[in-house]
């Protein structure tokens, strides 16, 4: 892990430190209050596959929410999005994609996989490397959630790395088949969101997801109104799961 650049964000001191972890770029944000002597949990912020310049605003909004409650935070470029090396398959996925939808027609099992899985194979290793990096760290302790960002990818990821304790998920991506059968496999805590009016969104298939996933404890949160109408509430439900369960 390579640090490239670090300030302090003025009104509440966190630090802010973009870093490169081989070729993927990524930002870790710590309370101001984080040492080696007085080590904080740590959350992984998934996002979509936009760029990590265009989700900034949303990412250090999530970041300064968790540091008022003493939690470090960490996100990491997506294969194929911002400057990284485009993939022409995801890309003609996606395009496939906005046909089916803006034609009306069913999105097909065939191209929800041609979007998804790859990116599930290829994300999953990254996240798990940049945990490495990240707490080798001394002012980083763990334990660790997981929260927000593409659902198959947090379904991976809480399903194979024992690591991460707790998970806040998103039920607003499309999810391939054989991720139902990883989520039985998920057995930590859970906090899923759900748009009710999800324009984007198979709602049958969401609840389906949160049926089959194997944990004791998770909650569904269902809001009424569309992808980008997620309540300001919706945060300080998510803020008080993960106090719970990383503090």
């Amino acid at each position: 892990m390579h640090f490239t650049s670090e300030q302090r964000l003025d009104d509440d001191g966190v630090l802010e430190r973009t870093f490169t972890l081989g070729e993927i770029p990524g930002i870790l944000w710590t309370p101001a209050a984080a040492s080696a002597s007085d080590p904080v949990p740590l959350i992984l912020l998934g996002h979509p596959p936009l760029g990590l310049g265009r989700m900034y605003p949303r990412l250090v909004a999530r970041a300064r929410h968790s540091a008022a409650e003493g939690i470090a935070t960490a996100t990491i470029e997506l294969p194929g999005s911002g400057d990284r090396p485009r993939w022409p398959a995801a890309d003609r996925a996606r395009a496939e994609l906005r046909r089916a939808m803006a034609a009306g027609e069913p999105v097909t099992d065939e191209i929800v996989d041609a979007l998804i899985l790859p990116l599930v194979e290829t994300a999953v290793p990254e996240w798990q490397a940049t945990l490495d990096a990240v707490l080798a760290l001394p002012e980083i302790g763990g334990p660790v959630g997981y929260s927000g960002g593409v659902i198959s990818i947090g379904v991976r990821l809480a399903a194979v790395e024992p690591r991460i304790v707790a998970a806040g998920l998103f039920a607003g991506s499309f999810v391939p088949r054989a991720m139902f059968e990883e989520a039985r496999q998920v057995t930590i805590p859970l906090h899923v969101l759900l748009q009710w009016d999800d324009e984007g969104n198979d709602r049958q298939a969401a609840l389906d997801l949160f049926d089959a996933f194997g944990s004791a404890e998770k909650s569904l949160h269902a809001n009424m109104g569309g992808h980008t109408g997620v309540p300001e509430f919706a945060a300080d439900a998510a803020s008080r799961f993960f106090s719970r369960h990383l503090k």
